[in-house]
Formats: C-alpha cells, sequence, structure tokens
C-alpha cells in the first residue's frame, strides 16, 4: 500500500461525499491541534445534502477520524451526517 501526501492549502475547497455517495459539502477550514489534524470545517453549499440537513446553517466540523479518503475528492463517514434524532435519544438516556 503506497501513501501519498497532500498539502492541507490543497485541500481547501475541495468537494466532500459521504461514504454512501451523497455530495456533502466543500472543505472549508482545517483545525489543527499540536501539529495534528483534528478536524475539517465543512461549509453547506447549494444542493449538497448538508443544506438540505441543516436548513440554514452554514456547515459542521466533521472530525477527522471520521475521513475515510483524501484523493481528487474527500470521502467521509455517513456517521458525520448530522442526526437531530441521535441528538434527541442521547437526552433520553
Amino acid at each position: 500500500m503506497v501513501l501519498k501526501t497532500k498539502k492541507i492549502s490543497d485541500c481547501i475547497d475541495m468537494r466532500v461525499f459521504t461514504d454512501d455517495g451523497f455530495y456533502f459539502g466543500e472543505i472549508e477550514e482545517c483545525q489543527l491541534h499540536a501539529n495534528k489534524i483534528h478536524g475539517w470545517r465543512i461549509r453547506a453549499t447549494k444542493n449538497s445534502y448538508l443544506t438540505k440537513v441543516l436548513s440554514g446553517a452554514k456547515g459542521v466540523i466533521v472530525p477527522h477520524h471520521l475521513v475515510r479518503s483524501i484523493g481528487d475528492v474527500f470521502v467521509v463517514s455517513k456517521a458525520a451526517i448530522p442526526s437531530y434524532e441521535a441528538g434527541e435519544e442521547d437526552k433520553e438516556e
């Protein structure tokens, strides 16, 4: 297996898709902590899944461990999709 490196600056404005193939948004910013990538701020763009789910919010922050691959596009786990039902279930427990 060959690992390729990519500059963080090359990732800005890159298109993001879920591992199910839905268009998620675009990379807006990388969050660093102690010289390690902590997360990615993803902007909700026109016709993105985030725009449909968030209804008015500008985007989300996806922890780096939910990123599945980085190449010509970003692929994130479907666990990165905001879910209001999951938040309500957590409150009940």
